[in-house]
């Protein structure tokens, strides 16, 4: 085998897995290595990992993948890296953790989030910072750290995601990108700098964060430890971590606004990539970066695959290939049941953490398999007020583009998406969405490619909206609204 390969890890929030890609950005048979791993949760809305756990395993999966490369006598030109978004720990003065890593979907600071709304104008910070007062980003969390953790929040000396604290195992020191910095909450995304006021009213010195002037830049020496263990993967640029995201959008070939990508994994978010000097971010979305000339924007879901699951872990339920049948075969909205699945708090659009599932319409006659569909119709809907928003700021789309495992295997879900946007949703043939894409801003980076357009996404089925469904989800959203309203905004 010949040609050149890239390496990449994606750090994900259930798993962690390498691949190798090759010139094409297409992924090669046979490489790569994939590792679950379960957070720590607790009863007061905690999700965490310890920081050395983590690193765990993906020095282990890359152990893996070094195997079968040695083996197939590869060497990578080029490193690219994905992580989720939004996770923070802080590090003592010797490089230690002094808190876990705390995931996007810990709720614990949803106090010093209205705490934050209370002393600075969330609507400014939003415009500037595209993340919104929220348990969701790095502000709550260091406020919550601050008043709950007094002794942990004053050991730690920096503030950083998983990808910085990585690298600082890996080279001995920490590294980041713009994509990560920028979706922390600390970054005033049209400035392309970190946003003075919140790192006031945090108490949060520049100093304790990525200088700006080392962001985005390639580490090439591994420590004597990695270098050894892993010789093929030494002297090639390491990239520091993107946010999942961007790199999901990219790696679908969600490039412009004129392609919206949707994704359904566990959680769910749509998204648009455009380059510019600056941008307006509405109420609503959250704006982040791909890179110093990219920006991402769009809404996020905090239920999207995982209401699915929750469905076939709490329902007597048929086997999937059952399930599949049976909630193709129904009328929509015919069960009579009004939905919001909101299992996990809701972030985009109103941003409510302390929101919740609920369901009205239940009788004695209503089976599991209704409320499953209703289910998935009611994140279908989810997905239209974002849809709603993004039309209104960008515009309408040539394509919207599907990827994400939650939503591939089931074609009726699909079907239900795009009758709930009354658009057209292409499938992404690309099984790892997510790793191509940092694979070829990887390939960018090093001049393999003068722009990711050169390597276009395979694409797939088109899912055309079935007529006289889309109005019948029109009155399911007035009806889901309204529910929405009584539960959540009525006094």
């Amino acid at each position: 085998m010949t040609g050149l390969s890239i390496l990449t890890l994606d750090v994900g929030t259930s798993s962690v897995r390498t691949l190798l890609y090759d010139q094409d950005a297409r992924q090669l048979e046979g490489f790569g290595s994939q590792i679950a791993y379960q957070e720590t949760t607790t009863a007061d809305g905690g999700v965490e990992i310890a920081a050395d756990e983590l690193c765990d395993l993906a020095i282990r999966s890359l152990t893996e993948i070094h195997g079968q490369v040695e083996s197939a006598g590869l060497r990578p030109a080029v490193f690219g890296f994905s992580s989720f978004w939004h996770n923070v720990l802080g590090l003592d003065s010797s490089g230690r953790p002094a808190t876990p890593v705390l995931h996007p979907f810990d709720s614990r600071s949803a106090a010093a989030a209205k705490e934050l709304a209370r002393r600075i104008d969330g609507a400014a910070v939003h415009a500037r910072t595209g993340c919104v007062l929220h348990p969701s980003y790095w502000p709550a969390k260091l406020l919550w750290l601050s008043e709950t953790q007094p002794e942990a929040f004053r050991t730690a000396r920096q503030w950083m995601s998983f990808g910085e604290y990585f690298f600082m195992k890996l080279f001995g020191k920490a590294a980041a990108s713009t994509s990560m910095v920028s979706g922390s909450g600390l970054w005033n995304q049209n400035q392309n700098d970190y946003d003075a006021e919140m790192l006031s009213a945090l108490g949060i010195d520049r100093s304790q964060l990525c200088p700006t002037g080392e962001l985005d830049q390639p580490m090439t020496v591994l420590r004597d430890e990695y270098a050894h263990l892993w010789p093929r993967f030494a002297g090639i640029p390491w990239f520091p971590a993107l946010g999942d995201g961007a790199c999901d959008n990219i790696g679908s070939g969600c490039i412009t606004p004129e392609s919206f990508a949707q994704m359904v994994g566990t959680s769910g978010a749509m998204r648009a990539v455009c380059e510019s000097q600056s941008i307006k971010i509405p109420p609503g979305l959250w704006c982040y970066r791909v890179d110093p000339r990219r920006f991402v924007m769009g809404g996020a879901l905090s239920n999207g695959g995982e209401v699915f699951a929750w469905m076939k872990r709490t329902l007597q339920l048929p086997p999937a290939d059952q399930i599949e049948t049976a909630i193709a075969a129904m009328e929509p909205c015919a069960h009579g049941l009004t939905l919001l699945p909101l299992f996990a708090g809701e972030r985009s659009t109103k941003w409510r953490a302390d929101a919740r599932a609920a369901i009205t319409g239940l009788s004695v006659h209503s089976s599991p398999l209704e409320i499953l569909r209703a289910a998935l119709e009611s994140v279908a809907l989810r997905f239209r007020e974002v849809y709603e928003i993004m039309l209104a700021e960008i515009g309408r789309p040539k394509e919207l583009i599907a990827s994400g495992a939650a939503l591939l295997h089931s074609p009726a879900w699909t079907q239900m998406m795009a009758d709930a946007l009354g658009c057209p949703l292409r499938i992404c043939l690309e099984k790892e969405a997510t790793s191509r894409g940092a694979a070829l801003l990887a390939m960018e980076r090093i001049g393999t490619i003068g722009h990711v357009r050169e390597r276009p996404a395979q694409l797939g089925q088109v899912f055309e909206p079935v007529p006289g469904h889309h109005c019948i989800y029109e009155q399911q959203l007035r009806r889901q609204r309204r529910l929405y309203t009584k539960l959540f905004e009525e006094d």
